[in-house]
């Protein structure tokens, strides 16, 4: 360990606790740990910016995802057996993560970050823990709007962010724009989750781009008056109480639908058959449509690993695992979409720039802080 002292040990021993091993991964080296720990090393990286010219490692890229999802440890499998490349997992909140890499700075092992909602990308990228980078690959299989202009973050997945309906009080004749949501026809009809929820943040967003901040004000203060109850619980929570008649409408994404549509568990199922899927705003704009997606870190270790890992996220077979494992939209166009997705019917989406969502997060929850959303 060199001249680490006891607290740097400590602080390496937490930090190999923290590491979360798969049996397809291989766990950080010692050495590699100490550097996440803050401990000095002489052993080089093959991080371009470094000046050690030693022989550089290969063969491994470390990941910090927030995305928790079973489904892509057959990506991280695949990854691993078309590369050779091993890959280190650490999982937490987006939230976490990029304190993580910040607190650990320049000597942080993270080589991508991934993470769900545009939101957090942005974030992550203000805090100055991604680097820009240039990939023809990405660039022509990511749509421009769902990428970072100077390569910061790609989008991997898309999910639409929809409203579910009680098929026994709700006409979806009915129902047309988020807009008409805050009619006072719905008043005390509306579930949805918290204002502290990135989704929603960044649906607010959305429409502060779209409508200026005056009128997305007026809107959000509408629809705070038509909810149901406070705002609490998941994107599923909010299915179950649409369901059960708690309220009649609810604003979920729409993989959540997708899930309990394929649940193991048959209550799941009676619940999806209770509601209906509806996308707003066909004739206004289109449904507001968010990402995950992913980036490389600013000091990556394994730079090139990384963009190769990023790289594979968007080839047709990992982005069928993304559709058919998780009931994500796939962000690379030509490929298809889950039978279930696809049950849901064809739908325009909305054709802003995502970035704009992490640009008015900070106007967005002041939004929603001055009409009331808990």
């Amino acid at each position: 360990m060199g001249d680490c002292t006891q607290q740097c040990i400590n602080a390496d021993i937490k930090a190999t606790m923290l590491l979360k091993k798969r049996p397809i991964f291989t766990i950080l080296s010692g050495l590699a740990v100490a550097l996440a720990a803050g401990c000095s090393s002489s052993t080089p990286t093959d991080n371009p910016n470094s000046n050690d010219t030693a022989t550089q490692p290969t063969g491994e890229v470390n990941l910090y995802t927030s995305r928790h999802y079973d489904a892509d440890e057959a990506l991280y499998e695949n990854f691993t057996e078309e590369t050779g490349i091993e890959l280190n997992l650490i999982e937490g909140s987006a939230e976490e993560l990029i304190e993580r890499i910040k607190s650990e700075g320049e000597n942080s092992p993270a080589d991508v970050l991934i993470t769900v909602d545009v939101g957090n990308l942005w974030r992550a990228q203000q805090a100055g823990i991604l680097q820009p980078v240039e990939s023809e690959v990405l660039e022509n299989a990511i749509p421009a709007n769902f990428r970072e202009d100077e390569g910061h973050w790609f989008g991997l997945t898309k999910r639409a962010r929809i409203l579910v309906y009680n098929k026994d009080n709700v006409d979806p004749e009915n129902l047309s724009t988020y807009e008409d949501l805050a009619n006072p026809e719905w008043e005390g009809r509306i579930c949805v989750r918290s204002s502290s929820n990135i989704y929603n943040q960044s649906l607010v967003a959305s429409k502060i781009e779209e409508m200026g901040l005056e009128k997305a004000q007026e809107w959000v203060n509408g629809l705070v008056n038509n909810f149901a109850r406070e705002p609490e619980g998941n994107d599923t929570s909010q299915i179950q109480s649409v369901a059960s008649g708690e309220c009649d409408l609810a604003i979920v994404n729409s993989y959540y639908v997708a899930r309990m549509m394929n649940a193991d568990d048959a209550e799941a199922q009676e619940i999806a058959e209770k509601v209906g899927v509806f996308f707003p705003s066909q004739e206004a704009g289109g449904t507001h449509v968010n990402i995950s997606g992913a980036g490389v870190v600013a000091n990556a270790p394994h730079q090139e690993n990384a963009v190769t890992f990023i790289e594979y996220l968007t080839t047709p077979e990992a982005q069928k695992i993304f559709a058919n494992a998780n009931y994500e939209y796939p962000v690379v166009e030509e490929v298809t979409m889950s039978k279930t997705v696809e049950k849901f019917g064809d739908f325009k989406e909305s054709s802003l720039d995502v970035e704009s969502y992490g640009e008015k997060n900070a106007e967005a929850v002041k939004v929603m802080d001055r009409a009331g959303w808990k």
